[in-house]
């Protein structure tokens, strides 16, 4: 676990970097940090680690942008992200530490080829429907890995929303869909004593980044942001494909 100082020091950068990405950017690269901790400790003590601080982000940043979400297309996206998280929930208790790996590493690379390629954000309109499959799609990748933003922004950012209001919407959603999968995490071992440990002492640096990530929302282009986080995905995204084939 956070047992030296730059093990302590690159869990602290990854979770803020999360409260930022989920506080001010559409929570689409905050699973970058638990892709990070992976690297440094088994995946399912970092999911573990991960959860309560991603859920602790949700809470702060409610108030902020409450209210100003797109109710239709938030309803969809939990309508179909809850059976999403079942299936997670079934694969989570499946997979050794090497598929998650895999899964996490993978998820990681496919995001950043899918904003990196030419065209990808400005898609034809996604009709409601599509965010069910959407939803489906991000409750299960949120599940075991974190990683439910970039399947739902492919539904929200077709649908012409504002920034604030694409924003909101990620807020409330991810919300419900943490809080849904607490309990399954719980049951399937990923807290331990240790992961409450690490929590304790990272529980500053989410809160920081959640308070960042608000100013940021108004203050910073997302495009640079992002810049970074596509350099980080794909290095991470490498190293955990290849611990997992190798």
């Amino acid at each position: 676990m956070i047992d030296s100082v730059p093990v302590f020091v690159l869990a602290a950068l990854a979770v803020v970097f999360a409260g930022v990405s989920k506080a001010g950017f559409g929570s689409g690269a905050a699973f970058a940090s638990a892709s990070v901790l992976a690297l440094v400790m088994p995946p399912r003590e970092a999911l573990g680690v991960m959860l309560p601080l991603l859920m602790l982000v949700d809470l702060t940043t409610l108030p902020p942008f409450w209210k100003k979400w797109s109710w239709p297309d938030a309803k969809v996206l939990i309508l179909g992200g809850l059976p999403g998280v079942a299936a997670g929930v079934w694969l989570f208790a499946q997979a050794d530490d090497d598929v998650l790996r895999l899964l996490i590493g993978g998820v990681s690379l496919g995001f950043v080829i899918w904003r990196l390629w030419p065209g990808a954000t400005r898609a034809r309109e996604v009709p409601l429907w599509g965010g069910y499959v959407a939803g489906m799609v991000a409750g299960f990748t949120s599940f075991v890995s974190h990683a439910g933003g970039p399947p739902a922004a492919v539904f929200l950012l077709s649908r012409g929303m504002g920034k604030t209001t694409y924003q909101a919407t990620t807020v409330l959603v991810f919300w419900v869909i943490n809080i849904a999968k607490f309990v399954p995490y719980a049951f399937l071992g990923a807290f331990t004593m240790q992961t409450l440990w690490a929590n304790v002492m990272l529980t500053p640096f989410a809160l920081l980044g959640a308070y960042v990530g608000v100013k940021a929302h108004y203050a910073i282009p997302e495009r640079a942001f992002f810049g970074v986080t596509y350099v980080l995905l794909t290095i991470t995204g490498i190293k955990l494909v290849f611990d997992a084939v190798t």
